[in-house]
């Protein structure tokens, strides 16, 4: 029996990008999955910059960010086809386009070799993780093929998570009655509109249609009521026809029903055991967070996990996991429910209401900010938590292009690393100087080109931050008299 620091369980989007956080901090990892590949369905659709920058962190950005697509428009159209709402993302500063769009076994395919990186990480394919048992000091994994030891676990094992169900831990929420049939796809010649991200809001039967990379093209259509789920499954053409879709256009990957989920776990931290990603919640998949949510949770966890492993931290900086991610995973599934609410409304009086007051106000940029900003990603503040004082605290600071030590242009988080930081718009021991555009670089210092990160320190009435391993603000002060 070998004795790991962290064992992680399920090898998807959170638990690849999990064991390259881990791998990357030196932790000693198991990795145990039960499938012996990449899940061949491609489930996630998308992704947003703050998710890239976590990537960035463990040097994979540049290779993933080459196989997505980003900033596809985004048309909500009515059942006759128009669109009566033009949407486009703003971005938030993190250093990427503000919405990605990914085929995701390409994605954790590169994740996976990522791993491969770090000798102080083992994977094992194809091992089921049967049973754990908690000792004071560890955790006891029964695999499948053998049995194994670590001091914490991240339980990334899936929505049916078969861990929280050893450990008892309620699943509250709900399920739409609704499901949905997806339909995968390959192009095999374009049609009008085949590089736009649609969502017919027709009340007869909504839609949401949207190009991949990679030459893929995903539909989602609803089950009716009184249909039957595997006939619906096996006409898929009859639901591509109504937009002009025929085998001349694509080759049918796969058909699959799926439900959609509101639930969140009761708790996230059962004594040395974490859940993550989906065991932890399900997310609805309006706004493409569900992957995103987990790839967040454990970048929130596992540079805390290592700081307790080095002896940095105590272990009750670890309750601030649960403390720190619910709060905003909750506000983010509400957008996600608001969104769908305005897709998938089926009451004709209601969808022509909602067509016209959507075309008439989103014309002008102020009104389309305005819905934007309502119906997308919240940005995470932690007002509780492993975070201390200051306006700036419990913030996640922007990521600009600057210029280093030596002048050369480069994304900020490359700059100042990986681990803690202390961020000062004056010299002060200890810190990196923040200049403003224009300066001459030098060393201790970076030059803020475009002079974004001293706005937002300013904003916030920071001259000097403390900055966590994840980029969020531990503590923020003015100048002293």
């Amino acid at each position: 029996m070998s004795h790991y620091d962290v064992a992680v369980v399920g090898y998807g989007p959170t638990g690849v990008t999990a064991a390259n956080l881990l791998g990357a901090l030196g932790v000693s990892t198991l990795v145990v999955e039960r499938d012996p590949e990449v899940y061949g369905r491609a489930r996630a659709i998308s992704t947003d910059e703050e998710i890239v920058r976590i990537w960035q962190r463990i040097g994979l950005a540049d290779e993933l960010t080459r196989d997505m697509v980003p900033d596809l428009p985004i048309s909500f159209v009515d059942q006759r086809g128009r669109s009566f709402y033009d949407a486009a993302f703003t971005s938030r500063g993190h250093g990427y386009p503000p919405q990605l769009f990914i085929y995701q076994p390409a994605l954790e395919t590169t994740l996976r070799q990522g791993v491969k990186r770090h000798p102080n990480v083992t994977v094992r394919l194809g091992a089921a993780c049967q049973a754990i048992r908690q000792r004071p000091d560890a955790v006891e994994l029964d695999l499948s093929d053998g049995a194994e030891t670590a001091r914490y676990v991240i339980a990334a094992d899936g929505g049916s998570s078969p861990i929280r169900g050893q450990l008892g831990v309620r699943f509250d929420g709900r399920t739409y009655e609704d499901r949905w049939v997806v339909v995968d796809t390959k192009v095999k010649r374009d049609w009008p509109g085949h590089d736009r991200l649609r969502f017919h809001c027709d009340p007869a039967r909504p839609a949401v249609d949207c190009p991949t990379p990679l030459g893929h093209h995903r539909w989602e259509f609803p089950v009716l009521p009184g249909e039957s789920e595997q006939q619906l499954t096996q006409d898929v053409w009859r639901l591509l026809a109504r937009y002009g879709i025929t085998d001349e256009h694509v080759d049918i990957l796969r058909a699959v029903v799926y439900s959609h989920h509101v639930r969140v776990a009761e708790r996230w931290r059962v004594g040395r055991v974490f859940l993550a990603g989906d065991a932890a919640h399900a997310m609805p998949p309006w706004i493409g967070q569900g992957m995103a949510a987990g790839v967040r949770d454990v970048a929130n966890l596992c540079w805390k996990l290592a700081g307790v492993l080095s002896g940095e931290l105590s272990d009750s900086v670890l309750d601030s996991y649960e403390v720190e991610r619910k709060p905003h995973v909750r506000a983010t599934m509400n957008r996600a429910a608001q969104v769908g609410r305005l897709i998938t409304e089926r009451r004709p009086a209601v969808t022509r209401t909602r067509d016209a007051l959507l075309h008439r106000f989103g014309r002008s940029t102020w009104s389309q900010r305005l819905v934007m900003s309502r119906s997308w990603v919240p940005e995470a503040h932690y007002t509780k938590g492993f975070v201390e004082r200051g306006r700036a605290a419990g913030r996640k600071i922007p990521q600009p292009w600057v210029l280093d030590a030596r002048g050369d242009r480069r994304r900020l988080d490359d700059v100042i690393g990986p681990g803690w930081a202390v961020l000062s718009l004056r010299d002060e021991a200890g810190a990196v100087t923040v200049l403003p555009p224009g300066s001459a670089a030098r060393a201790g210092c970076v030059v803020d080109i475009a002079g974004t990160l001293i706005a937002w320190l300013r904003r916030h009435r920071a001259e000097t931050i403390t900055l966590r391993p994840d980029g969020f603000v531990h503590s923020s002060r003015k100048r002293t008299p």
